[in-house]
């Protein structure tokens, strides 16, 4: 007769590093873990029960993984594509909008964005002789006020990266950038599906279920530190009505590329 699994489904809110101590103490044969702040918080709590992340960037700069193909500890997962994701996103701002001047990165200043994909992005900017402003905001209301000054410079653009502060005001992002008719770049395809101009990010759910094989890997008997961290795969969706809004003409190699275009 087959085991039962019993989940354990715990929300970190405000103290993520209590949460996991309590986790840990309860000593489960595996544990799944969300988000770069989320595996952190474990990997300073445990470094012997099994843990099998979902979207974290670069692990192995991180320093939770040795390599992605050889993690090495107790530690493995399903990565986010590497931070020149960050660098590619504006390039396809830029493609899509080549007017703009001037991006607002648009992120949560107190949230741990991985340090690559900053870089990633100063770099394009850079490049494409982009005025970048990356500073970040903390509350909705901050958010508002750069995205209005922004917008009264003309020619701005968005890119939103993901963060539980975005997600969160993903709506309202969306919304102030249609108000302010600035073209916006988004990290899932959730946003691009509410009125976002364009998705270039991962498939969350395809991540979720691959996570799913690891952790049946684990409990048949699988060492994580032999297990490699699969990175996913870029997805991108296109919100036509958005483009013809704003006076906006996709490319059409990039249309080629599109997972979804919505009409």
């Amino acid at each position: 007769m087959g085991r039962s699994l019993q989940l354990d489904l715990r929300w970190a809110g405000d103290n993520t590093r209590r949460s996991a101590a309590e986790l840990v103490q309860s000593a489960p044969d595996v544990i799944v873990v969300q988000g770069t702040m989320g595996i952190e918080a474990v990997f300073l709590e445990t470094r012997t029960i099994p843990t099998v992340f979902v979207q974290v960037t670069d692990p192995a700069a991180a320093g939770f993984v040795a390599s992605l193909s050889r993690p090495g500890g107790n530690v493995t997962g399903v990565a986010n594509v590497a931070s020149s994701i960050a660098g590619d996103r504006l390039r396809v701002l830029k493609d899509i909008a080549p007017d703009i001047v001037r991006v607002l990165l648009v992120h949560d200043r107190n949230y741990p964005t991985p340090p690559g994909l900053l870089r990633a992005t100063e770099s394009a900017a850079t490049i494409l002789g982009l005025e970048l402003a990356a500073s970040g905001a903390r509350y909705a209301n901050e958010l508002e006020n750069q995205i209005r000054d922004l917008a009264r410079a003309s020619n701005g653009g968005l890119v939103v990266l993901p963060s539980p502060f975005t997600g969160t005001h993903s709506e309202r992002i969306i919304a102030l950038a249609a108000r302010h008719r600035l073209p916006a770049i988004y990290p899932k395809p959730n946003y691009a599906v509410a009125g976002g101009l364009i998705s270039y990010g991962v498939n969350t759910s395809a991540m979720w279920q691959e996570a799913a094989t690891y952790v049946d890997r684990v409990l048949r008997g699988a060492r994580t530190g032999d297990l490699p961290v699969h990175e996913t795969s870029v997805d991108i969706v296109v919100n036509l009505k958005t483009a013809r809004a704003l006076g906006l003409t996709i490319p059409p190699e990039l249309l080629a590329r599109a997972v979804k275009v919505i009409e």
